[in-house]
């Protein structure tokens, strides 16, 4: 015959009730953390989609890049017109360089290449950069909206509000 234990001692009951209560509490305070988590805002630090670009005459023949890093937005002057050229290739989303010496966009991801106005012409990218609104307010300012996109597909490049004469 084997002897079978029926009963616990005290000590092995407190033992795991010591277990159990610590496991109790570890999962109350991974919900609690989570609660909280969930209760604190998220906070989303994106460019501006809409801003003032200074006036059309600080702007030479060519691409000004100055807008491209704080707003992803490059103003390029080009056979009397101005606009606003997102800096997002169309591909997969990668940020192409201005090459001036080549007069070109080129994205380092996949070799996609654009002219000057925007048009792709190498490269797996399978569209032309997008044109955001630019517009002139009361004080003779340039302001981009990049909520308003136009696209050459589309033909939507030949919109009023997707380039100022200058």
């Amino acid at each position: 015959m084997s002897d079978t234990r029926q009963s616990l001692n005290r000590r092995e009951f407190f033992s795991y009730l010591s277990v159990a209560w610590i496991a109790f509490s570890a999962a109350c305070a991974g919900l609690a953390s989570l609660a909280f988590r969930f209760s604190y805002p998220n906070v989303n630090f994106e460019p501006e989609m809409e801003f003032l670009a200074g006036t059309p005459d600080l702007y030479e023949e060519g691409v000004d890049e100055r807008y491209k890093n704080g707003y992803g937005v490059w103003m390029v002057k080009l056979e009397g017109k101005l606009f606003a050229l997102s800096n997002i290739c169309t591909h997969l989303g990668c940020i192409p360089n201005w090459l001036p010496a080549e007069l070109k966009f080129k994205c380092p991801c996949h070799g996609s290449g654009y002219y000057m106005s925007g048009i792709n012409f190498e490269g797996p990218a399978p569209r032309p950069l997008e044109r955001y609104a630019i517009t002139l307010n009361a004080e003779g300012k340039i302001k981009v909206d990049k909520t308003k996109v136009y696209r050459w597909e589309k033909g939507q490049w030949d919109h009023p509000n997707s380039y100022l004469t200058v």
